[in-house]
Parts: structure tokens; sequence; C-alpha cells
């Protein structure tokens, strides 16, 4: 039997706010197996970050169960998390994430760093993954010196470097124009044909629609989950 890579059984997520409480996330029960390429989508307020917060082991969830790859990863401490989260996941942002005084190498370079591999290991590393997604011959750029569209490429790199089992983005072409965005997600698409397991997070309908699978939220329960 094939172990999904999130199974999520019942997962809630309860804010304290002013006295009072926010249920994010209300019991969602959830399957997303290797090499899926999905989307999570939903209004403003849904629980979609929330999904994508807890998914990636940056928050926990309140009740309910979560395992990543077969493994209970609900009630890991704080450091356990880190250690997956390096070794397991990565993880594209809208805002990039990139260090500005560091170049394109160096950036993909830093989450190999928790680890420790020797350096020329590290940099041969880096350097593949600059060339999977078309960036190798700006490898010594600074951030500054490249295109919104370049520095995401960069943060894609930055996110494949560990040969990470899932994919997480939260709104990748949200700081993007329209034909630059359309090019990360076919470049994401491009990384889902590979066997990696891509999810995104959007509120682009257009984006929705170019993926397999399409995942709805509303008021932090699943409204969908549409194939096609």
């Amino acid at each position: 039997m094939t172990v999904p890579v999130i199974r999520f059984e019942g997962v809630t997520r309860i804010y304290p706010m002013e006295g009072e409480t926010v249920e994010a996330l209300r019991g969602i029960d959830l399957e997303i197996q290797r090499g899926e390429f999905m989307a999570i989508m939903g209004p403003s307020g849904s629980g979609k970050s929330t999904m994508m917060h807890i998914a990636g082991l940056l928050d926990t969830l309140t009740q309910g169960s979560y395992e990543l790859e077969g493994e209970d990863v609900s009630s890991l401490s704080k450091n356990q998390r880190a250690d997956i989260r390096n070794r397991r996941i990565g993880f594209i942002f809208q805002s990039f994430n990139l260090l500005a005084r560091c170049s394109a190498l160096e950036n993909v370079e830093l989450p190999m760093l928790y680890h420790r591999p020797g350096v020329m290991d590290r940099r041969e590393r880096a350097m593949a993954a600059l060339e999977a997604v078309g960036m190798a011959d700006r490898a010594h750029h600074l951030p500054r010196q490249l295109s919104g569209g370049q520095q995401q490429r960069m943060a894609v790199a930055r996110a494949l470097v560990n040969r990470p089992a899932l994919i997480l983005a939260d709104e990748p072409t949200g700081n993007l124009d329209t034909r630059t965005g359309r090019e990360i997600i076919k470049l994401l698409g491009s990384l889902h044909e590979q066997g990696i397991t891509v999810v995104l997070v959007t509120h682009d309908p257009e984006i929705g629609r170019s993926v397999r699978r399409r995942i709805v939220l509303r008021d932090g329960l699943m409204e969908t989950d549409e194939v096609g």
C-alpha cells in the first residue's frame, strides 16, 4: 500500500485572540499522494495558510494527527520539526526570502549549512539546483541584480537543493507579473513531472486550473476536493 506524503486526520487549529478563540481549521481530513501537483485555495481567512504552515511544520496543530511520509509528526519538539523541515520539505514564498548580500549560489547553499556537508559537495549541489531552474549563468549575481522571476527561480533552486520529498509554495506568483508567474508555475509543473510532490497555496483561479487537484477551504472546513 502506498504511503501518502501527507495525511491529516481531524486536524484542528485553534488560536487564542483577545480573550476569545479562533478556529482556523476545523477537523480537516486530507491525504496527498507522492508526486501530486495540487493547489489549496479559498478566500482570505479560509485557513489555507494555516494548513500550509502545519504541513510545513512551521506551526503545530491543536487536535488531530499529521503523518509525513508515514511518520507521525504531530507532537515533535521544536528542534525535531526544524530538522525534518530542513531535510524533507522545500519552501517557496511569495516574498522570495533571499539574503540581499549573498549571491544566488550562496542563497541556494543555505539549507545545506544545517547538516554541514563539505564545501565542495555543497557548492556542487547548489550549482546543480541552479542549473535545474535555468539560473546557472546567474550563480554569482546578488538578488538586487536579478528580476523578480529570476529571484523566484533562485528560491525554487533553494527549495530543491536538499532533494525534498515535498515542496510547499505559498502564493509563489504573488509578486510577479502574469507572464513571469506562468513561467514559475510551468517550472513547478516540471518538478512534479520529475516525481516531486508540489503543493501550492493560491487565490488565482487561473493557477488553480493549471494543476490536477484543487482543494477549496472556507471557514476552516474543506468545501471541495476536485481532480481534473
